[in-house]
């Protein structure tokens, strides 16, 4: 039985968390995370795939040779995390419907995310048909059931992490956070500072910019150096349905952090990303303007300027008003005021390990 969001109703005892109805398909996205970002509910973001255990992933999921259609579809033979051994559950979400495990895999820290699915209206008429279904509870007009739908249509999403490092583990795990009040002074003497200490590493981003990694996943690019831009699917849309869409725009210039450095100088690059971003999707998804939004996230979670597409009826992380700018809004404001970000004081939150929020603490600033 469908509750009214969707999602399979199951009974279960008092005291205990939910569990899976049976054994699932797991597909494999593996991600290696900029070390020294943590952002909260944000998924991880690669960095360097070069490891061999990566390379294993890589060849599961959306690799040609493991997959000649190049449509991901099949997850190959071998299953790497058959050897993966928990050692703590880091965060789970019954709304959310994922698990955050720390362990060790293939003798190497790892970090594992387990996703459910969202369920399609395509795959409502054959789940019914060639479901198992058990009676619960009947009570007048009201029963619960569960529903066993056949594998192929019972599929968890898999991020593995790895290896993981202790910045990696701590950002999945529930933490308190803080709302910090940046100025333009702020940014200057304690932000900037901190992100030219820390030297994230961007070398991911760099490989999609250069065709060296992800380039069969490219939904459309305008290879201009100054108002070009890479548009491609995040890895928390698996691409099976629009309602939530979810899309990164990645700039080809190199010099460009955050909102932060943007001036009235940027105003065509930001235009062109509003206008072909939009132009594209609609020409890929058949999702116009008016369902889409279009947002920066500050803090970012890496420091390369990006655009966020999600569709509007999803409730995609970080997407609240503490961390969102809506991109339409930041070109009325540099139409504006050019410095308008370069002064303002611009509020985020950060959780309580972060390493920006200590420097912040440090300047009697919190």
């Amino acid at each position: 039985m469908l509750n009214e969001g969707g999602n399979i109703l199951k009974r279960r005892r008092r005291g205990t968390r939910p569990l899976p109805l049976f054994r699932p398909t797991i597909c494999l996205n593996h991600l290696c995370c900029s070390p020294g970002v943590n952002m909260g509910d944000a998924p991880p973001k690669r960095e360097n795939e070069g490891d061999e255990l990566g390379q294993k992933v890589k060849k599961q999921k959306g690799d040609p040779e493991a997959d000649p259609s190049g449509n991901g579809e099949e997850c190959g033979e071998e299953n790497i995390l058959s050897g993966f051994k928990t050692t703590a559950v880091l965060k789970d979400s019954a709304r959310e419907k994922t698990i955050f495990l720390h362990g060790k895999l293939d003798e190497q820290e790892a970090v594992v995310i387990l996703q459910k699915t969202p369920i399609t209206v395509v795959s409502v008429a054959e789940m019914f048909a060639s479901s198992k279904l058990k009676l619960e509870m009947r009570n007048d007009i009201y029963s619960t059931y569960q529903l066993q739908p056949p594998a192929h249509l019972n599929v968890l999403k898999a991020t593995v992490v790895c290896p993981a490092t202790e910045k990696h583990v701590k950002k999945y795990q529930v933490q308190e956070s803080f709302l910090v009040e940046e100025t333009g002074e702020d940014y200057l003497s304690i932000t900037l500072p901190y992100i030219q200490e820390k030297s994230f590493s961007l070398q991911w981003v760099f490989n999609i910019l250069e065709k060296k990694a992800e380039a069969d996943r490219i939904v459309y690019e305008d290879p201009d150096p100054d108002v070009g831009f890479v548009l491609l699917p995040d890895f928390k849309w698996d691409q099976k349905q629009t309602h939530d869409l979810y899309l990164i725009a990645i700039v080809h210039q190199r010099d460009l952090k955050s909102i932060r450095e943007l001036t009235a100088a940027h105003l065509p690059l930001l235009q062109n990303i509003c206008t072909k971003g939009k132009e594209a999707i609609l020409k890929r998804y058949g999702l116009p303007a008016s369902k889409l939004r279009v947002y920066f996230h500050y803090q970012p979670s890496y420091y390369h300027l990006h655009v966020h597409f999600t569709a509007l009826a999803s409730e995609a992380p970080g997407s609240g008003v503490e961390r969102a700018h809506l991109l339409s809004d930041v070109i009325q404001n540099l139409r504006a005021d050019g410095g308008f970000y370069r002064q303002r004081s611009l509020s985020f939150p950060l959780r309580a390990d972060d390493g920006l929020l200590a420097k912040f603490q440090q300047a009697g600033r919190l």
